[in-house]
């Protein structure tokens, strides 16, 4: 009977030991978590401010460059119904210079032939001599503005203003839902903490091993999440120790 006893007490204080070894275990693991979750979770909402900086910049830079563009197209615009105006009285002077020419009137000849020079000369820019030369070597009587791509060319400079001004609204909302995205991952971190922090308030090992295991499916779950989400535009590490 004493030989049975001290079996059983034997076998009580193994079973007592092992679970404390588990426990031990558990509250390291447990330990680890916490500090791994914690640097994920600063780390996650570093660079969700930095999308969001980066969006604010983008939303600025894209307003300005828009106000910008149509500035410049409403600058194009004018240029181009000035040019118009122009046209009409070139193509004016034109007609009454081979009107002149027809009637072998010189004088008339001499003084549309000057009007012609001053206009061409005075108000015409490079592109538009060019129009004009393109229309007048035409056969018909066709306006420099049928020529193909010339109206576009007033307005390829706001155009690419706009063009840009679009590119930079889109980053900011791609930023924006990087953001957005980060601060997801700030939040399945913080469920994680949590959980992580109440683990010790459970007094069965099982159900502070499950708490623990559920900690850690958030943990990865958040982490390979985060992983698909680009880093903010032009983020280098690096450059925060100057070493970049």
């Amino acid at each position: 009977m004493a030989e049975n006893s001290n079996a059983d007490k034997a076998i009580r204080k193994e079973r007592i030991k092992s679970k404390k070894s588990r426990e031990d275990i558990l509250e390291i693991i447990v330990a680890i978590f916490l500090g791994v979750t914690a640097l994920a979770t600063a780390w996650a909402s570093w660079i969700g401010s930095l999308h969001g900086g980066n969006q604010a910049t983008n939303y600025t830079q894209s307003n300005n460059m828009a106000a910008d563009g149509n500035s410049r197209w409403n600058e194009a615009s004018q240029s181009l119904m000035q040019d118009m105006m122009t046209w009409n009285e070139i193509n004016q002077a034109n007609l009454n210079y081979v009107y002149a020419e027809q009637k072998n009137d010189t004088a008339e000849m001499e003084k549309y032939q000057y009007q012609l020079e001053q206009l061409m000369n005075d108000n015409c820019s490079d592109e538009f001599l060019d129009a004009i030369n393109w229309a007048l070597d035409q056969k018909e009587n066709v306006s420099p503005f049928t020529k193909d791509g010339y109206v576009d060319s007033y307005f390829a400079d706001a155009n690419s203003v706009l063009e840009e001004s679009n590119t930079l609204l889109e980053q900011g909302k791609k930023d924006n839902a990087n953001g957005d995205a980060y601060g997801l991952v700030t939040v399945i971190y913080s469920v994680v903490l949590f959980m992580l922090g109440i683990v010790g308030t459970f007094k069965r090992l099982p159900n502070r091993t499950i708490v623990l295991c559920v900690a850690i499916a958030g943990f990865l779950f958040a982490t390979i999440y985060m992983i698909t989400i680009p880093l903010p535009t032009g983020f280098n590490l690096l450059s925060y120790f100057g070493m970049a």
